[in-house]
């Protein structure tokens, strides 16, 4: 029920966005649950090409033939990133991770070990890193546990608030950064002084402590709010959407 929870709480997060570069997996599943829903002139648009996709299913990948043939316009890549995305174009980037810090730098990339001799060798990089840099604002969807929300990630594939207060700046990133991060457990916002993410907002049944205990550096708590429980139209189109892929 909590993964149900994350990704409604996701979606209802675009409410009123307008477009949105998505990563496969869960960023998808709540965009496209946005798009039924909550933002219904969302344009979703997909690394591989795709721009206004509405597919009738989740796709399984960036090039699933779904969202070529439900797309407004399928240009290529370097188009994408060079035209759409790094001019900052794009307003929402929705993005996922393997490991995230207190500043919400995220990694995708290796685990334990060095870069050449890791422990596990994650996917990689893709559009991530970009899509942190340049999007207007990011929103990053993740199971939280020590595992990963760590004090220091093992590689920064992706830089959130890189060391803090004006590092992004420093970088020349075009972007804000993330602006929020929900999870299984709530949702965490960065503190507008510090940029240390705290936690601001808990899932129903879910107390603090549950959420300290699955992070890995001191949790800042700020005002709390409760997340509404998912209406049961939210739950039939994210079930209508699930089903799809099976």
């Amino acid at each position: 029920m909590n993964d149900d929870l994350m990704v409604v709480a996701a979606a209802r997060a675009l409410t009123g966005r307008t477009s949105c570069f998505v990563g496969i997996g869960l960023p998808s599943t709540a965009a496209n649950l946005a798009r039924r829903l909550h933002a219904p002139e969302l344009v979703l648009v997909y690394e591989s090409g795709a721009i206004g996709a509405k597919p009738s299913r989740l796709p399984l990948s960036i090039g699933d033939g779904e969202l070529a043939e439900t797309a407004d316009a399928v240009v290529s890549v370097p188009e994408v990133f060079n035209y759409w995305l790094q001019p900052g174009r794009i307003e929402v980037g929705f993005l996922s991770a393997a490991q995230l810090d207190r500043y919400g730098n995220l990694n995708t990339t290796v685990i334990g070990g060095d870069y050449r001799r890791p422990e596990v060798r994650l996917p990689g990089a893709g559009g991530a890193p970009e899509i942190a840099a340049a999007c207007r604002e990011v929103i990053l969807i993740v199971r939280q546990n020590p595992r990963t929300f760590v004090q220091t990630i093992d590689f920064v594939t992706s830089v959130g608030y890189g060391s803090g207060p004006g590092e992004r700046q420093r970088l020349g990133l075009r972007g804000r950064g993330p602006v929020r991060v929900i999870t299984d457990l709530g949702v965490l916002e960065p503190d507008p002084v510090t940029c240390e993410l705290a936690l601001t907002q808990v899932h129903p049944g879910v107390e603090v402590d549950d959420v300290k205990k699955a992070t890995g550096w001191p949790l800042s708590v700020g005002e709390l709010t409760e997340t509404a429980p998912p209406t049961p139209a939210e739950l039939a189109v994210l079930r209508e959407l699930e089903g799809g892929t099976r």
